[in-house]
């Protein structure tokens, strides 16, 4: 199962109507996010459940593009393989440490960036 099947199944029935991957990855990026920002001032519990999620979304990421299966090019599979391990060593030092959880959320925004449609060029 790669990282969209799985994301799926922990969404279930939340994202009806998506039909490619790419729409997917980017909703369930921009969910999380969100929770991130808003756990940002909010009381422990509402912290780690953000942390969990995104953990979790990084952890499909990082088996995805370390599959054989994953047709991205392996310099960008690798970084994006780079960003999972640091992401969930980083929350980690956040629950721990009480770290500033704005590098995850930029890393999550910079995703959500290279998700977005691209844009036609002019003729």
């Amino acid at each position: 199962m790669n990282a969209i099947e799985m994301a799926r199944s922990f969404y279930g029935n939340a994202l009806p109507g998506l039909r490619d991957t790419r729409s997917t990855e980017q909703v369930i990026f921009s969910r999380i996010t969100a929770a991130l920002i808003a756990a940002e001032g909010a009381n422990f519990p509402t912290k780690v459940k953000a942390l969990y999620d995104n953990r979790r979304l990084w952890t499909w990421l990082a088996a995805d593009v370390a599959s054989a299966q994953n047709q991205l090019p392996a310099d960008l599979r690798a970084r994006l393989f780079y960003l999972a391990e640091f992401t969930l060593d980083y929350s980690s030092k956040v629950l721990r440490e009480g770290a500033d959880l704005a590098p995850l959320i930029d890393i999550n925004r910079a995703m959500l960036l290279g998700l977005a449609p691209r844009q036609k060029e002019p003729a």
